[in-house]
């Protein structure tokens, strides 16, 4: 059984858990839409939102996290890279190893979106692992680091939607 995010047009949903240095966590929700062009191209992306995380004004304490995903893989090939545009971090670059049973991403910032904060300064990376259970359902662990420190992590299960 070969993988099917990724490597396959698809809908998939997110429900998880997201973690911060010295905070509880909290939950998250997502959709991630995968499309493949000619000349082996994709692109993927990525909406997360924190149901629950309103202030009493109504306002969401939290913002959605969007996530869109550019890259190539080659037939036969077990890595690729990609470019990654995020709506917190600014732009990215990355690149993903195909394993029998994982995906796994790792990703650096190249462009911030705000680089007069201090922690926009310092060096940004993060990385995603994708172990499939089954061809519609993959657990999902990721962090971001702000210099040699993890910022914050997910987990999340991934389950394909409409096949």
């Amino acid at each position: 059984m070969g993988h099917s995010f990724l490597l396959e047009p698809g809908r998939w949903t997110l429900q998880g858990s997201w973690l911060e240095r010295n905070a509880m966590p909290i939950n998250v929700k997502g959709m991630t839409l995968v499309a493949w062009h000619r000349d082996n191209w994709f692109t993927m992306a990525t909406k997360l939102i924190f149901p629950g995380s309103e202030m009493s004004s109504g306002t969401r304490d939290r913002p959605e996290i969007a996530l869109q995903y550019k890259g190539r893989l080659d037939d036969g090939e077990r890595h690729y890279s990609f470019l990654l545009q995020h709506n917190q971090l600014g732009q990215i670059e990355g690149e993903g190893w195909i394993g029998p049973e994982t995906i796994v991403q790792r990703y650096w910032v190249i462009g911030t979106k705000d680089t007069s904060q201090a922690e926009n300064r310092q060096r940004r990376s993060g990385f995603e692992t994708l172990q499939r259970l089954d061809s519609d359902t993959y657990l999902l662990t990721s962090g971001i680091l702000s210099g040699h420190f993890l910022s914050s992590t997910m987990e999340a299960k991934l389950e394909r939607q409409g096949m």
